[in-house]
């Protein structure tokens, strides 16, 4: 007998029980990885799920102290990596908005007073550790504000155009990638051993002047390898880290980071709810993909983030009416989910990024819905983060409107089954009666 969890776009069924019968109609298990390498994860990160927090924008008071009271609620919902945007000074020349955008940096070693200062972080890491939370920081490491003390002190640390000027920052987006010019930041020129040690040096000091566990390095695919080779190696002497890469490729995960972004997962899903793909496109993406990680890499889940809510739009503006059964796709494929801080209250707008503008905290209704979907990967080895060979088996359902799986490790099997659109769905799996899922339903038993 095991654990039944039902789900309806109207309602979030309690756990009953349910009689598994042999689920037919296999692939087979999916190799997901080819290197003999293998990622050393801490222990703690196995079956964790991470929570982003935009401390500017998570309460009105927009500090430190204010976020804090929310710990008890998040730790009942069983969050476990606390994810914290960055929090040093915003640069003033050339700032977009009225605050600015937190990634352009204007001192690594110190605090934003509009957060609270170097004290309050240091009581909010450590009330995060007693509730048994692990914090990682956000990291700018590939460029600065155009005030950043290193502009005075350290001139030839920056690209230049070829004038010999400092220039706005040139970018790719590896998400989508369009390219487009950030105006408000320049780019440090990692071409330089001072430049890394220096920027090497602010981080190691945050690790020992705050206790946190590591760090979620923003556009870490502009920045060579070799540069957070030597960084993880560095910030390993001083203490066990949890490193998260905003890239996605696998080169970044033999030796510098535990996880990097599964932007192809998330692309494909806002497909999926909008009717533009189907299960045989998430089929093929775990069957055939692109490309090939690590054993026991980590890729980081997702349906929305700062950057996703910020410029491409809320859960119902991507995912309509299907916003739960994409979180629940994220949830329990290979991977670590993200719950990105307001997902829980069905957080209902674009927030600003340049300028305050508060989530609108209201009864908290998909608290319990994230609830019972960690408690589940708390619980089940099967949904652990690792990529694993022979850990995902898919289901042919015979219906390109209804994607099943099932996650494997040991005896432990959770098998999942999602209706991909808004109209009813009948499936039978061999073995199993014919079930009947509603729009967006889903199974996971």
């Amino acid at each position: 007998m095991t654990a039944f969890f039902r789900l309806t776009i109207a309602t979030l069924a309690a756990f009953a029980t349910f009689c598994s019968a042999r689920a037919g109609n296999l692939s087979a298990p999916l190799p997901l990885t080819t290197s003999a390498t293998e990622v050393v994860h801490p222990a703690w990160a196995r079956s964790a799920t991470i929570y982003e927090v935009n401390i500017r924008q998570y309460t009105p008071e927009g500090t430190f102290a204010a976020f804090e009271r929310h710990l008890p609620r998040l730790r009942r919902m069983g969050v476990d990596i606390l994810w914290i945007m960055p929090i040093q000074p915003i640069s003033v020349k050339n700032r977009k908005g009225t605050l600015g955008s937190p990634y352009a940096v204007r001192d690594y070693y110190a605090v934003n007073p509009e957060f609270g200062d170097l004290a309050d972080f240091q009581h909010l890491v450590r009330e995060a550790h007693r509730l048994g939370f692990k914090v990682i920081l956000d990291w700018v490491a590939n460029h600065t504000g155009w005030d950043n003390v290193w502009v005075n002190q350290h001139p030839d640390w920056y690209k230049k155009d070829a004038k010999g000027a400092l220039e706005g920052y040139h970018y790719v987006d590896l998400s989508d990638h369009h390219e487009e010019v950030w105006a408000d930041v320049i780019g440090l020129d990692y071409a330089k051993p001072e430049v890394r040690q220096g920027m090497i040096a602010a981080m190691r000091y945050w690790l020992k002047a705050a206790d946190i566990d590591g760090f979620r390095c923003d556009v870490a695919w502009t920045l060579p390898v070799a540069f957070w080779n030597e960084a993880r190696e560095q910030l390993s002497r001083v203490k066990p880290v949890f490193m998260l890469a905003e890239a996605d490729t696998p080169e970044m995960q033999a030796k510098a980071f535990d996880m990097t972004y599964d932007w192809g997962l998330y692309h494909l899903l806002i497909k999926v709810a909008r009717g533009q793909a189907d299960a045989d496109d998430l089929a093929a993406y775990y069957a055939k993909p692109a490309r090939t990680y690590p054993r026991g890499a980590y890729r980081m889940t997702f349906i929305s983030d700062h950057d996703e809510n910020a410029w491409n739009g809320t859960d119902q503006e991507l995912y309509g009416d299907g916003a739960e059964a994409m979180a629940v796709l994220a949830a329990t494929l290979p991977g670590m989910p993200l719950i990105y801080g307001g997902q829980e209250a069905v957080l209902d707008k674009r927030l600003a990024f340049f300028d305050k503008d508060p989530i609108a905290w209201k009864h908290f209704e998909r608290t319990e819905f994230y609830q019972k979907l960690i408690r589940l990967k708390h619980h089940h080895p099967a949904l652990e983060s690792e990529m694993e060979s022979g850990n995902l088996v898919i289901h042919d359902t015979g219906n390109p409107k209804v994607f099943a799986f099932q996650r494997i490790k040991g005896r432990d099997h959770v098998h999942v089954m999602v209706n991909l659109s808004n109209t009813a769905q009948a499936v039978r799996l061999d073995g199993m009666p014919l079930d009947q899922l509603a729009p967006w339903a889903f199974r996971i038993w």
